[in-house]
């Protein structure tokens, strides 16, 4: 496009006011703020004045007419009204999806929402004696009937709490470790440096593969406040490799008079050993071994929202309490319904096994995980086979969220062959749909898991797959 050219298109652009007079955008009006409207008439025609500038993308006389014009300016509106936060359906077969969201919620439990959302509640008020009170007295009941702990207490996230117990027992005192513990989770969470951030001093023992109890017991002198263990839920370290138990950590503890503390990461209540899957330790058995103090997540494993949970003893767990962090750290009315209402179902495993999604997908059989993949199968039905060829196929689901890294779960999965479309088109296509679907790739091929996907997403994911498919009819082979 020569100078000459471009200074005609630039004069042919809109006035701002002539465009908002425009019906089409007039109508806008009403259903949205007059600042949004404004925000994407700006949008659009700073768009059209980098295309002139670029020299490209103008060539149709009918570029800069004003329905045209205005049209844009009403997709901009909505792009630019959709929330952020949106619904995805989960197709990778990773189950605690800590990109996604991690834990789905309950249906029972999402139930009590809003009338509580809605409401005043009873969130620090004591309704017996009319008097202010505490906002932890609403789990601590069931979590101390769950776990058989002496008390409890609940904050934002495990990383919170493993933070405000380092504080308030070991704040400049050492806190001995096994080299072999100092792990690393999402986000570049790291144990040795929650340590240095609580002003605590870590003490390390033992080596990568092998800590013994003689390697605490050498470290352990008059600055030590504390003897930490930490699950290695994320990761680990097989062949010649030996840890101290926690029986033995807490023997080593009371001869000592030194508190033990184990973060459990993804804590469990169930054991899944009983279901044929690899054994986890659950928070009863540690409690019952007579650890000090046990922190774990709330979602994650246990299918409740993010949360971190404490319990341990009567006279630490009140100093916990008193710590200045801990209003920083406390958690909303509403993660503490939804944790209630989650902890309450655990009162009967046979129905959290049912109810609490997380453990429902985790425990699904391969046979019930196949006859759902024939019915997404024939859901989605006949499509053109040159854009793509799909069939069933087996594979292998993860939990996911830093749990039980060595467990491959058998299931089922949809899986998309290239044809007109690639891989990487097909992944990018269904992402971009609404909802999102969230697939994996691998060896060319797009693998829908239905471990994950909900029964109640089967035709929205059947229904996208072929839309796919119409969409690739109109695209070129070499797309």
């Amino acid at each position: 496009m020569l100078p000459g050219e471009k200074k005609e298109w630039f004069k042919k652009i809109p006035a701002v006011d002539r465009l908002l007079d425009m019906p089409s955008l007039a109508g806008l009006l009403p259903r949205y703020p007059r600042s949004l409207v404004l925000k994407a008439v700006h949008q659009v025609l700073d768009e059209i004045r980098s295309e002139i500038k670029a020299g490209e993308g103008l060539e149709d006389p009918t570029g800069l007419n004003m329905e045209r014009v205005s049209e844009k300016v009403g997709e901009k509106v909505e792009f630019l009204n959709r929330p952020s936060l949106k619904p995805v359906v989960n197709a990778t077969g990773i189950v605690v999806h800590t990109n996604l969201g991690r834990s789905l919620l309950a249906e029972g439990v999402l139930q009590k929402f809003r009338p509580l959302a809605g409401g005043y509640s009873n969130l620090e008020f004591d309704l017996n004696r009319g008097v202010r009170g505490s906002r932890y007295i609403h789990v601590e009941g069931v979590l101390k009937e769950i776990t058989g702990a002496e008390a409890a207490m609940v904050v934002n996230n495990n990383a919170a709490a493993v933070l405000l117990c380092l504080d308030t027992l070991a704040k400049g005192r050492e806190v001995i470790v096994s080299r072999g513990q100092l792990v690393e989770i999402g986000g570049s969470f790291r144990i040795p440096d929650v340590m240095k951030r609580s002003g605590a001093k870590m003490v390390e023992v033992g080596t990568t593969n092998k800590t013994h109890p003689d390697d605490y017991e050498q470290a352990i002198g008059p600055d030590t406040g504390l003897l930490l263990r930490v699950h290695q839920s994320n990761f680990q370290i097989v062949g010649f490799t030996e840890q101290v138990d926690t029986p033995a950590l807490v023997n080593l503890g009371r001869r000592h008079g030194i508190p033990v503390m184990e973060d459990l990461g993804s804590g469990c209540f169930v054991d899944f050993s009983k279901y044929n899957l690899l054994k986890e330790p659950t928070v009863q058995d540690v409690v019952s071994q007579g650890v000090d103090i046990v922190t774990f997540s709330g979602d994650k494993m246990l299918g409740g929202p993010q949360a971190g949970i404490i319990l341990g003893r009567n006279d630490l767990i009140d100093g916990l309490r008193k710590n200045q962090l801990t209003r920083a750290l406390r958690i909303d009315k509403l993660t503490l319904l939804a944790l209630e209402e989650t902890l309450r179902i655990y009162r009967d495993e046979k129905a959290a096994v049912r109810e609490i999604p997380t453990l429902r997908m985790i425990l699904q059989s391969p046979g019930s995980l196949k006859v759902k993949a024939r019915r997404l199968f024939r859901l989605v039905g006949t499509v053109d086979k040159e854009n793509f060829t799909f069939d069933l196929a087996e594979g292998d689901s993860k939990v996911g969220g830093g749990a039980l890294p060595l467990l491959s779960m058998p299931t089922f999965l949809l899986a998309l062959s290239p044809g007109r479309l690639s891989a990487h088109a097909m992944e990018s296509w269904l992402r971009a749909h609404d909802p999102p679907i969230i697939a994996r790739v691998e060896k060319e091929r797009v693998l829908l898991d239905v471990r994950t996907i909900q029964d109640r997403e089967l035709e929205t994911v059947a229904h996208a797959i072929q839309a796919l498919a119409a969409y690739g009819s109109k695209m070129q082979p070499t797309l």
